[in-house]
């Protein structure tokens, strides 16, 4: 197999390290409920990853895919203090994270993940019941059983409910973002607070929205630096100091996405990616959460 590049790491505001890269376990990977078997194109597809050189796992309790996680963690033979590990509290478990990540840790064959999030803030009906969750989140990095926390899909309302209370800030918000949902004013305040952006669905303006103002920038870059254009979107979101999660099915496309590592976006690059984007929004995930035209 050929050697790949090392993934670089970003530093979050505890001084942990979080490679710029992930492989994840939902979107294409994501189980119905009550399906209980394992998924071993999953564990293959995880191992295979780890291979190439992925060594940022993302998973959570909702995807139904902890067991395949954890097993292709379980075969890889890679030493577990070399992997960065996420999963994620279910947010219809919120008032029960004790328990949850006891759930999580079981189907992982762990003894700690190195980031636990609260996957989404909207199953809370009040400021106190968000900042009781985070209150738990804390409990549960002090146990041992979690190195960092954070969120995910959360709203600048809801992190300045929890930093209201917070004693330890979260180290990263996981949201959808990429050059067709930017989130406004949502990344600039984050970033300002020490949380970190993780990218999730980076990919959208080609996979589930092509067609847009983007489609002859991106051909034009993919040419330039002989990649694809996923891996221009992917430089993209790096570039901006952010982290990017992305998954295939493929092991060609896998490698591919790591070419994002063997070139930078100029400054003008990534601004005309980011003007163009404007111009058009499309939202993957929670859309019953959204209007049609809203951009936060």
């Amino acid at each position: 197999m050929t050697a790949q590049p090392e993934v670089p790491t970003l530093e979050l505001n505890d001084g942990s390290l979080i490679p710029i890269l992930g492989y994840g376990t939902g979107t294409a990977w994501y189980k119905t409920a009550g399906d209980t078997s394992i998924n071993r194109e999953l564990v293959d597809s995880a191992k295979t990853a780890v291979k190439l050189g992925y060594k940022h796992l993302d998973g959570a309790e909702v995807y139904r895919t902890e067991e395949e996680l954890g097993q292709s963690i379980k075969e890889s033979g890679v030493p577990r203090d070399e992997l960065f590990v996420t999963t994620k509290v279910n947010h219809t478990r919120i008032d029960d994270i004790p328990a949850a990540i006891e759930d999580s840790l079981k189907k992982l064959q762990l003894d700690y993940v190195d980031l636990y999030l609260i996957h989404a803030p909207f199953s809370a009906t009040s400021e106190t019941q968000l900042q009781s969750a985070w209150a738990a989140m804390e409990q549960v990095r002090a146990a041992g059983k979690a190195r960092s926390i954070g969120v995910s899909n959360f709203l600048q309302n809801h992190l300045e409910t929890v930093l209201k209370t917070a004693k330890v800030v979260p180290v990263v918000n996981q949201i959808e973002y990429h050059p067709y949902l930017q989130h406004g004013d949502l990344v600039p305040f984050q970033e300002s607070k020490g949380i970190k952006t993780v990218s999730y669905s980076g990919l959208v303006p080609i996979t589930r929205a092509p067609g847009g103002p983007l489609d002859p920038l991106l051909s034009g870059l993919a040419k330039k630096y002989a990649v694809n254009e996923s891996e221009v979107l992917l430089r993209w979101t790096v570039d901006q100091g952010y982290v990017s999660i992305t998954t295939s099915s493929k092991e060609e496309r896998l490698a591919s996405y790591l070419r994002a590592l063997s070139f930078k976006l100029t400054p003008q690059e990534i601004k005309e990616i980011s003007d163009l984007g404007q111009q058009k929004h499309y939202r993957a995930f929670w859309r019953e959460k959204f209007a049609e035209d809203d951009r936060s």
